[in-house]
């Protein structure tokens, strides 16, 4: 017999809005040991990113080879497979620094890499944070229908019903978070992120059987619904009764990825 899930095995993770930004050899400065990035941003200082490169055409990530190298760093080349950590990021000139640990020193570049046309580099937050001030969360996904009714049905003892096809789908998420006096707080950061003029790189994952394997996240062996989105409005509500709550609201902007099964 099926045993039904309950609330307690959910889960919900976040990947920060603003935090994904594209650029080339040009961006590399191995004098101040920068990468010049689009300003007003939203990279925070201890925030954990990898570097790839991709086409920005298609959005693959090209793997590095004789053509299209990372660029060069004191201790080797940068690594896609690494996870660094923003050391800096200045949100009016867009110029930042990156180091090997949380609050280290900042790496040095030697190099600005190659890049074969149309490529480009890319720094993104490394993966989703858990996010753990959330309440609750809910995700509505419809249909519309598509009025496809011919005139000319004979008519019976009953009248001729409609046709309909199905059309479009869309869906809207909200969460419900929890304010806390902590200023690093993810939690807080969603919350600022709703009035962000650039939110790439936002995305949800949404877990409805969350597995850990060695008190970490085991994604094979859990359920769940993740996609980019677009965070659209925020709600607080402040009373002497309760904790202080916000819910927030998001629209996918793009069909979400289901991995609703698992395998051992």
């Amino acid at each position: 017999m099926a045993t039904v899930l309950s609330g307690i095995s959910g889960a919900f993770y976040y990947k920060p809005a603003g935090t994904v930004d594209g650029f080339i050899e040009t961006a590399i400065n191995t004098t101040t040991n920068t990468i010049s990035l689009t300003p007003a941003l939203n990279f925070q200082a201890g925030d954990p990113v990898k570097f790839r490169i991709y086409n920005p055409t298609t959005g693959a990530t090209v793997t590095p080879d004789v053509s299209n190298v990372m660029p060069a760093l004191d201790v080797g080349n940068v690594n896609p497979a690494t996870t660094y950590y923003v050391l800096t990021y200045n949100n009016s000139t867009g110029a930042m620094t990156v180091s090997a640990t949380q609050g280290g020193s900042a790496l040095d570049f030697t190099g600005d890499g190659t890049l074969a046309a149309p490529n480009k580099f890319e720094v993104a937050y490394a993966d989703y944070a858990a996010i753990a001030e959330v309440r609750d969360w809910s995700l509505e996904m419809t249909r519309s229908e598509i009025d496809v009714t011919t005139i000319g049905k004979q008519p019976g003892q009953f009248v001729p019903f409609r046709t309909f096809i199905a059309g479009f789908a869309e869906a809207s998420g909200t969460a419900t978070v929890y304010m806390t006096d902590e200023d690093g707080a993810s939690a807080n950061r969603m919350i600022q992120d709703v009035l962000l003029r650039k939110q790439a790189g936002a995305s949800v994952r949404l877990y409805v059987d969350q597995v850990l394997s060695g008190g970490v996240v085991n994604d094979t062996l859990s359920r769940s619904i993740y996609m980019e989105v677009a965070l659209t409005s925020a709600s607080l509500a402040v009373n002497p009764d309760d904790g202080q709550q916000v819910s927030i609201n998001f629209r996918p902007l793009d069909q979400p990825t289901f991995d609703l099964t698992t395998a051992a």
